[in-house]
């Protein structure tokens, strides 16, 4: 949003809600003040009920027909933007709702930001800041993990947590509120063993939201899984079999990959970042041994390490050589299994070739994962609440060290108990903020600017 323009606009705007391009419809919606009487000058016949789909004539303001289209009208406040809305579904293409945003525009109507339209829906309570976010990340969902989080933050779930904390931490201020203005009251002042244990119940239950950061991250940006062995390993043969496209060179010479390469995919529980490595070996070859000290990075920040050989003792080998290079952990992987179908040992057989043994791995990942989360006090529920961005972690983190703040003075008897408790205002404050109590308009910039045109 531009600065000169106003923090609650209620000026018509419209956008292309559906992508550019050739298709069979497209939606252009417009919404704002004095939005129906703006449509209506452009549309015969007007649709004849609320929320209902109406075959129109849409014309320009000489009367030449653009379209004939679907027109759907949501009078305010009952709209996604709380405000009167419009949605005109077009044929699709790029000329039919190109004319038809000019002639709305030519009328009155401006273009949208990006975001725009989710913004006047915080603005006018028809959706918190955490919701509004969520709407970003279900449009950028790349996997199911993250469709399933987004979700439930856009119904509220994260939202609802959010606000059951801000009341703990208020009703421990107002415990001291009590104790400072009423300290001869009934029973006397309140008790301190009280205030501790109210504390430790707001301390403990934040501790539990910001445990869910890491799942978030992961369900935002994906695991970080390494695959990684000795050269020839069939590494790059087991990256392409799980992508199940040719995405790494596989050939028998020593030494191919020399770089690292990364590609994304959707296990059913977790999305993945996989990564195909250089082959861990000692070589004199200098742009060979820049590639393993890129490997050597990746698996220092790895959420898990495939370790993979031809047969169980280079297996066991590769898994000795990544332990000191990682804390993640390690999946031991045989990649051969056709050629060494006899074996009985714990590695993890696959054939890249004839895919036996694919999902058993892929159900491997998916566990440890989990596993892995949860010894780090996360959470495997992605239908609960998830903190999934940096700006909700930093927020809630910032509510725990100000209730920490508190306690600290509260303990010391010395600071007055007034003084004490602008910390427990300030961890509701930073509470607030996290679910849309802004009246700072360039925090809103900063979230809307990365939404699309029409959203």
């Amino acid at each position: 949003m531009s600065g000169t323009r106003a923090l609650h606009p209620t000026d018509p705007i419209v956008a292309l809600a559906t992508a550019a391009g050739r298709g069979a419809v497209a939606v252009v919606r417009l919404s704002g003040a004095g939005a129906l009487e703006l449509v209506a000058r452009h549309v015969s016949p007007w649709p004849p009920a609320p929320r209902t789909a109406t075959l129109c004539a849409i014309r320009d303001e000489a009367g030449e027909l653009l379209d004939r289209a679907l027109v759907t009208v949501y009078p305010a406040p009952r709209s996604f933007t709380g405000d009167d809305t419009v949605e005109i579904a077009t044929h699709g293409g790029t000329l039919v709702p190109a004319l038809v945003m000019g002639a709305l525009v030519r009328s009155g109507a401006r273009v949208a930001d990006p975001g725009e339209f989710t913004r006047r829906a915080v603005l006018n309570g028809k959706l918190d800041l955490v919701q509004a976010e969520a709407i970003g990340d279900l449009i950028d969902a790349g996997s199911n993990a993250m469709r399933r989080a987004a979700l439930v933050q856009l119904d509220g779930g994260l939202s609802r947590r959010i606000e059951i904390l801000r009341e703990e931490i208020i009703g421990l201020e107002a415990l001291i509120a009590y104790d400072i203005d009423f300290p001869e009251e009934d029973d006397g002042p309140i008790p301190r063993d009280r205030v501790r244990a109210a504390m430790a119940s707001v301390i403990t239950s934040l501790d539990s939201l910001l445990a869910t950061s890491h799942a978030g991250e992961i369900v935002r940006e994906g695991a970080l899984v390494v695959i990684a062995g000795a050269p020839n390993a069939g590494k790059s043969s087991l990256f392409n079999a799980l992508l199940g496209s040719a995405r790494a060179i596989v050939t028998e010479v020593p030494g191919t990959t020399r770089d690292a390469i990364e590609a994304t995919i959707d296990t059913g529980a977790w999305p993945v970042r996989l990564v195909d490595t250089a082959g861990l070996r000692e070589t004199s070859d200098t742009i060979e041994k820049i590639g393993i000290e890129v490997s050597a990075r990746y698996l220092a920040a790895a959420d898990l390490v495939l370790a993979c050989g031809d047969t169980d003792g280079d297996v066991a080998m590769t898994a000795e050589a990544v332990a000191a290079l990682t804390t993640a952990p390690v999946l031991r992987v045989r990649t051969k299994r056709d050629l060494d179908a006899g074996s009985n040992g714990s590695a993890l057989a696959v054939s890249a070739l004839s895919g036996e043994g694919l999902d058993a791995l892929v159900r491997a990942i998916d566990d440890t994962i989990g596993e892995s989360i949860a010894a780090g006090n996360g959470t495997l529920e992605l239908d609960a609440p998830l903190l999934t961005r940096e700006r909700q972690r930093a927020a809630v983190n910032a509510a725990r060290d100000e209730v920490t703040a508190f306690r600290e003075a509260w303990e010391m008897l010395d600071v007055p108990a007034t003084v004490a408790a602008v910390h427990l205002r300030a961890a509701a404050d930073a509470l607030a903020d996290l679910i849309g109590a802004i009246d700072v308009e360039d925090v809103l910039d900063r979230l809307f600017r990365t939404f699309c045109v029409g959203k």
